[in-house]
């Protein structure tokens, strides 16, 4: 038995793991908490790590056809031929998972690296990162707009 990448329709990737841990099929489907902008403020959620995609563990002759029509499948990914995932990479994904949710890497700021805002109404903009904010999980970052530098606290930066 090998790993395999299902393919599932958008937002069905847990109904889908359930149906097919119920016949038996040994499912993954991991998942990360992320901050969203959302109604002007930021919320935690939890979402999928790889949105319409399940790893699962089964025999691709005896289980493939009953897979394939799975209520959420959409195909396994390679088609007629479907390409193993490497377990490796399944255990890379488990060890990072803890009571349910991917525990991701921090990346780590300096300062002067030059960053890009990825969420909220500064969304896309560059700035220099400049130190962070003692008890938040904010930065400061030195904005760069309308050729001037501006401050301002930032929560959801990545390195550009």
């Amino acid at each position: 038995m090998n790993w395999y990448v299902i393919y599932t329709k958008p937002k069905a990737e847990d109904s889908t793991a359930g149906l097919l841990e119920n016949a038996g099929i040994e499912t993954l489907s991991p998942k990360v908490r992320a901050k969203k902008y959302i109604r002007k403020k930021f919320t935690e959620v939890v979402e999928q790590l790889f949105p319409c995609y399940i790893f699962a563990c089964f025999d691709k002759e005896k289980h493939g056809h009953m897979i394939t029509y799975t209520r959420g499948v959409r195909y396994i990914v390679g088609r007629q031929s479907p390409v193993p995932v490497p377990p490796e990479i399944i255990e890379a994904i488990r060890e990072r998972i803890e009571d349910g949710i991917i525990k991701p890497l921090p990346e780590i700021f300096k300062k002067g690296d030059r960053v890009i805002i990825r969420e909220g109404p500064f969304r896309d903009f560059y700035g220099i990162f400049d130190r962070d904010v003692t008890g938040k999980e904010r930065v400061m970052i030195l904005l760069e707009a309308l050729h001037s530098k501006l401050d301002i606290e930032i929560e959801s930066i990545r390195k550009a």
